[in-house]
């Protein structure tokens, strides 16, 4: 009957008790912790934060076109453009690579935008410009500046 009963105890007994079972606790709470959505909402909180989400690019709609100038020393203007995220509705500045690169597209022209440089942080002396425009209405923005592409009409 003794039998029975530490059966009982071991797999209905509210707690494990004993001197060892602090990891096996430990790991039953991790499991736990891992169901709750705010658990994993601080866990994963880049993503949740992200603009372009957990996505390597997005598509985006060009707000406007302006310049930023650089940080010192250097004394540059860059070419930025505001874009709106499609996905998320987000509004963020986006830098335009390539010598005349803002010329290949006009207000609400649809970009795919990616991340410029490591974890979500600006890069070199743009200040505060995170993306990079990659492609313009599905072309290669690099490809239309080479000459081997045009960009589609509407």
């Amino acid at each position: 009957m003794w039998f029975i009963g530490e059966i009982f105890l071991k797999f209905f007994s509210p707690k494990m008790r004993g001197l060892f079972a602090a990891f096996a606790l430990r790991k039953i709470a991790q499991e736990k912790r891992t169901h709750d959505k705010t658990y994993r909402r601080r866990q994963r909180g880049k993503i949740y934060k992200s603009v372009i989400g957990n996505r390597p690019q997005a598509n985006a709609i060009v707000l406007d076109k302006l310049g930023v100038e650089a940080k010192q020393p250097n004394s540059a203007v860059r070419k930025v453009c505001r874009v709106q995220c499609i996905g998320t509705g987000r509004t963020v500045f986006a830098f335009a690579p390539g010598d005349g690169a803002l010329k290949m597209f006009d207000a609400n022209d649809e970009v795919t935008i990616q991340s410029l440089g490591r974890s979500g942080k600006s890069v070199g002396d743009r200040p505060g410009i995170k993306y990079q425009i990659i492609k313009v209405a599905g072309v290669s923005l690099n490809a239309i500046l080479r000459g081997k592409r045009e960009k589609p009409t509407r």
